[in-house]
């Protein structure tokens, strides 16, 4: 029997607002005066494409200036794909369109992620208060718009100092949900007790930690010898995991979750598949170092007490879009720490077929499981109230007939 319509309320975990999409005066309305002409600004010319322009540096396009595509595209977006030709409206910026677009997809909330490597100068002072300038404008003038359906992920600058003094500014004004902070830049790693003080105020605010994947690491070098080759696609691959395994085994390595049990993080579109043969590798590192205990017992003893799983299923949660490799590992990931999301508007998403991929990829499971997947674990997590939604999915789930796709779904067969 195929479970009622009305039983599902969508919550996409990982959507996006780039740098592209946002309105020209957004950073430099908001940044002191001090900065003059090194503000970031949007350069319109009488030819070719609008930029922006940040401390005499290109940040990269705006899509505000209609500029007409000659021949076929390298990479089709969400956009592409349904059908959206005219961006100038700046649709993912812009919370009355962005709010169509997700009535179109049967989703209730976004959680959305900004900017995550287009702000970026030599500059850290200047970094840090363009960020700021951002969550000013993110919380105040959008999410504003329709605070249960936009939950806005803040941005952290990438040094410790200045990630815990714009979190403390964050907590203080209120409405911050979540925190990102981009980890394939982050300088120094985790380790360092520098970034203890972050940490800490966390755990005290109950504000979410995030670390996005970003495509282009390092501003792109690893994808530099390889521009223009097909084969450059496949590196998403393995950069999807470069970013996060040192700093996914810190969290273990060095105590960073057993000091702080209250820190909840949640890893965004690094893929979920990879995760489970490295926990269970430092579970077995953990007897490891335990079977050695005498050893230990002259040199301060083993801090590690939790088993890295325990800390795993206690702390962490992962985003996908569609995985039928994650729908066979729930019993790994357990009930509530698996999180579904739409990855709006970007390359990778199911926009607008998010109903007809759920159910390709979840119709064979439990209508309860599938249930928390695509939203229940972010209510918990976020503290939402989905009895509010007004937004509800019609998803084929709960039938007998239903068989687990056993590869990634297309657009094609999703649409």
């Amino acid at each position: 029997m195929i479970e009622a319509a009305s039983d599902f309320v969508l919550v996409s975990c990982d959507d996006h607002l780039d740098l592209n999409m946002l309105p020209a005066n957004v950073l430099a309305d908001r940044m002191a005066s001090k900065w003059g002409e090194r503000a970031p600004r949007v350069d319109i010319p009488d030819e070719g494409p609008a930029s922006w322009i940040a401390d005499g540096n290109r940040w990269g396009f705006w899509s505000g200036k209609k500029v007409e595509m000659k021949g076929p595209k390298p990479i089709h977006t969400a956009y592409d794909r349904g059908g959206v030709e005219d961006l100038t409206e700046l649709r993912a910026g812009n919370p009355k369109l962005r709010l169509e677009d997700m009535d179109r997809d049967k989703v209730w909330a976004h959680i959305v992620y900004g900017p995550v490597t287009s702000i970026r100068s030599e500059d850290p002072e200047f970094t840090a208060e363009a960020y700021a300038a951002y969550n000013d404008w993110l919380y105040e003038d959008f999410c504003s718009a329709a605070p249960d359906r936009l939950i806005g992920v803040a941005m952290l600058p990438p040094q410790p100092e200045m990630a815990f003094a714009e979190l403390t500014r964050l907590a203080r004004r209120g409405g911050c949900r979540q925190a990102n902070l981009q980890i394939a830049v982050v300088e120094p790693r985790l380790e360092d007790k520098r970034w203890e003080p972050m940490f800490d105020l966390l755990e005290q605010t109950g504000i979410v930690l995030s670390f996005h994947v970003t495509v282009f690491p390092k501003a792109g070098d690893a994808f530099d010898k390889y521009k223009g080759s097909p084969g450059a696609t496949f590196l998403h691959a393995k950069m999807f995991i470069e970013q996060f395994l040192d700093p996914f085994v810190d969290l273990f390595a060095w105590g960073i979750l057993e000091r702080h049990p209250g820190v909840k993080i949640v890893i965004a579109e690094s893929g979920v598949g990879w995760v489970p043969w490295v926990v269970e590798e430092l579970d077995y590192r953990h007897h490891r170092l335990w079977e050695c205990a005498d050893y230990w017992d002259d040199k301060g003893g083993i801090p590690h007490q939790m088993k890295p799983s325990e800390l795993f299923k206690r702390q962490i949660y992962g985003t996908f879009q569609q995985s039928p490799t994650a729908m066979r590992l729930t019993e790994f990931w357990g009930p509530e720490n698996l999180l579904w999301a739409s990855d709006y508007p970007h390359p990778d998403s199911v926009w607008p077929n998010s109903v007809n991929t759920i159910g390709k990829t979840m119709g064979h499971m439990a209508p309860d499981q599938v249930r928390a997947i695509v939203g229940g674990n972010a209510a918990k997590l976020y503290g939402l109230d989905l009895s509010r939604a007004t937004v509800r999915a019609r998803l084929p789930i709960g039938t007998p007939r239903s068989a687990p796709s056993a590869a990634w779904v297309s657009p094609v067969e999703a649409a």
